[in-house]
């Protein structure tokens, strides 16, 4: 089953991964110490990153490594970059409404 970007950051443990092999490779048995679930469940989370072109295994002698391939969550980034205004103008009116909250209390003081 090929998978997209989007159903691979979806699941926390995956974001988790992907952060973990951000600035660095490790071996699939150091991303499985990392987490409290079990190997084979840890695998499965990096199956589905490799489906969709997020990790690569590296075969290196007995180990095999993960390493990011961050051009590929592109598509994630671009369509959340997409909201960023909304979300920003969102917050900021939200930042006015508690200001004014403030200031209305302090006047009740």
């Amino acid at each position: 089953m090929r998978r997209d970007v989007f159903q691979a950051i979806a699941d926390p443990v995956r974001r988790d991964i992907i952060t973990l092999l951000a600035n660095q490779k490790l071996t699939v048995n150091e991303v499985a110490e990392k987490f409290d679930i079990s190997r084979p469940a840890v695998s499965k989370h990096i199956k589905i990153l490799k489906e969709c072109g997020i990790i690569h295994i590296n075969q290196q002698g007995r180990e095999r490594y993960c390493i990011i391939q961050p051009k590929n969550l592109i598509p994630a980034f671009l369509w959340i970059e997409q909201y960023r205004s909304l979300w920003e103008e969102k917050l900021d009116s939200f930042g006015e409404y508690l200001n004014t909250l403030k200031s209305k209390n302090k006047q009740d003081e």
